[in-house]
């Protein structure tokens, strides 16, 4: 759907854009609600192809707007369940269905950080895929991610700078990338720009890819985190004083700890992989 045909869209049902970005019937996209629809036709197939869809999938779409990306989603698999907070949306985007005569396709209108996926009969193996809110970024993926029903995969549209955040490896790693990375691979599959949505958001934006989700919290998941959290309290400093103030030990014994795992005390938080965090919680010092 490109920019004219939205425009004209939104004007049908008497919340459409004038110039200047103001709109009839007091209605205008929220940048409180992060919504910049998506215009530009080959980003979407990117986000098809990236999502490898087959019409056995069940796809939970976020944030649908008035549907650019939910039409082309239905064409591709058995059903879309696309969760719209603006009630204005919701009533476009269901008028647009049925007059198309979609109906595989169904539009809830609630804040997604609300919907429980264990509770709201997404059968296991669903996929994610979404133009998200960027405000959301980090608590959907983290919600979606530590779910005991978590998806198969995700295919997101995220801000550029936080893609490579995520998908950042040592010596740039960060608690985000460590959030995501202990439970899933993320991957970045197309970085696209700002002028490809309407209106347009200040900053470019990245595809990014989410896969190889485990299916379960895993139990040394608390742990694990906690000393996370300690070892990045203050990122310039070394690991030896974050994590013996961020867990009250004796630097002493935190020096002994990390030597036995074979990482010096002067190194700093982000230059530890996946794999140094794990073996520091699994050799825990009590």
């Amino acid at each position: 759907m490109r920019l004219k045909e939205i425009k004209n869209l939104l004007k049908e049902y008497k919340i459409g854009a004038r110039q200047g970005g103001r709109v009839a019937g007091g209605w205008r996209p929220s940048r409180r609600l992060g919504q910049n629809f998506l215009i530009d036709e080959r980003v979407l197939r990117k986000i098809i192809e990236a999502a490898e869809l087959s019409k056995n999938d069940t796809v939970l779409e976020i944030g649908p707007g008035i549907g650019n990306l939910t039409l082309e989603l239905a064409k591709k698999v058995k059903k879309v369940i696309a969760t719209e907070k603006d009630l204005n949306l919701v009533r476009i985007l269901n008028t647009e269905l049925r007059t198309k005569n979609i109906k595989n396709v169904k539009v809830i209108n609630k804040d997604i950080l609300k919907l429980e996926p264990k509770t709201s009969n997404l059968k296991p193996n669903y996929k994610v895929v979404a133009n998200i809110p960027y405000y959301l970024t980090s608590p959907l993926i983290r919600k979606f991610l530590e779910t005991e029903n978590p998806p198969k995969e995700m295919v997101l549209m995220v801000q550029k700078e936080v893609a490579k955040r995520i998908c950042a490896n040592p010596p740039n790693m960060s608690l985000l990338a460590i959030s995501v990375q202990f439970y899933a691979k993320p991957e970045i599959i197309y970085f696209v720009s700002k002028e490809s949505f309407w209106p347009s958001p200040k900053v470019d934006s990245a595809i990014i890819k989410i896969s190889k989700i485990k299916n379960q919290k895993l139990k040394i998941s608390d742990l694990f985190f906690k000393i996370v959290k300690a070892g990045f309290s203050q990122p310039r400093k070394q690991l030896i004083n974050n994590l013996a103030k961020g867990l009250n030990f004796d630097k002493k014994k935190v020096e002994a700890w990390l030597l036995k795992n074979n990482i010096k005390p002067s190194q700093r938080a982000e230059t530890l992989t996946i794999e140094d965090w794990l073996k520091l919680t699994e050799n825990f010092i009590n």
